[in-house]
């Protein structure tokens, strides 16, 4: 499968006004794609597509809740009438809970699932008539390691991450017996040092931190770039995340018992914050539109990808 050189191709990046995501969408820019951007928060697409027209890169935008399939398919439609077509998605939109199971309601619950999840098969139903039109084309949706291994406190954004990693099978599996010649990729980052923390819905009485160590975002826009132009099934981002995977093929129980040991203590900070501190769980947030988050302190290189982009990448 022969993907598009970046610089010739149209991207439309799903959760793109910080984080993973905006550093994406300032990546593709900078090497010549031309980029719509979308997200619930205005006021961060309009700060991207201005930081990115200021180095002479090409970006729009469009809002949309990812939830809601009809917004996500105005944001396909309005790429194709932009620039004529689609060659690349990147589906960064996520929500998250940190409760215990016990402590969330069933609206919660659903309404990460129907963000973390729905969002992204809503993306693939919009974004594949389009790419099929295109004659190739990738479709590169941002996973997690909780996708190969579910952390305690974090049931929703688990569950709907594995289940996002069974819907990619299964359509991937699809594509090749059409002989579509679309790459399907799952990016699976470890903990990366974005405002997640500071957007997520919080019922421990503090707030959240993802199990140290960080990594920086720029690993993972690193990677979707590279998956862009070069076809990539699974694409595992930072040491740890592959330290994980591995631990988690030999032995699951083995992981079971790390997590009952560092997992509930290991995602609280000392900063208290309320179950009715602001978060977006439900309404974008103001504020918290930058690519990095609050934890620079606990950001370390990751080894493993350096060598992989040694290895690989162009």
């Amino acid at each position: 499968m022969q993907l598009k050189p970046i610089s010739q191709q149209v991207v439309a990046i799903i959760g793109a006004s910080s984080g993973i995501g905006r550093e994406t969408a300032i990546q593709f820019a900078s090497k010549g794609a031309k980029v719509v951007v979308s997200a619930r928060n205005q006021l961060g697409l309009n700060s991207l597509v201005t930081e990115i027209q200021a180095f002479g890169g090409e970006a729009t935008a469009i809002t949309g809740d990812v939830a809601d399939f009809e917004r996500v398919q105005a944001i396909a439609d309005y790429t194709v009438e932009q620039y004529g077509r689609l060659d690349t998605w990147v589906h960064c939109a996520a929500s998250g809970i940190l409760a215990p199971f016990a402590e969330i309601t069933p609206e919660e619950f659903k309404r990460v699932i129907d963000v973390t999840l729905m969002g992204q098969v809503y993306g693939a139903m919009a974004a594949l008539p389009y790419l099929k039109q295109s004659g190739r084309g990738a479709m590169i949706h941002i996973s997690s390691m909780e996708g190969r291994r579910a952390l305690p406190l974090q049931s929703p954004y688990s569950t709907a991450k594995h289940g996002l990693e069974g819907f990619l099978e299964s359509l991937r599996v699809e594509l090749q017996h059409d002989q579509i010649p679309i790459s399907v990729t799952s990016i699976k980052p470890a903990v990366i040092n974005t405002p997640f923390y500071n957007h997520v819905l919080t019922k421990l009485g503090v707030k959240p931190t993802g199990l140290p160590p960080y990594y920086s975002p720029k690993l993972v826009a690193q990677a979707i770039l590279h998956t862009a132009e070069h076809p990539t099934r699974d694409f595992i981002v930072g040491d740890v995340g592959r330290i994980l995977d591995l631990c988690q093929k030999l032995s699951p129980e083995l992981m079971d018992a790390i997590l009952v040991a560092i997992g509930f203590s290991g995602q609280r900070t000392s900063e208290p914050k309320s179950a009715h501190g602001q978060n977006n769980l439900y309404e974008p947030m103001d504020g918290y539109t930058q690519v990095e988050g609050d934890f620079q302190n606990l950001t370390i290189p990751s080894l493993s990808d350096w060598l992989v982009k040694k290895l690989t990448f162009k």
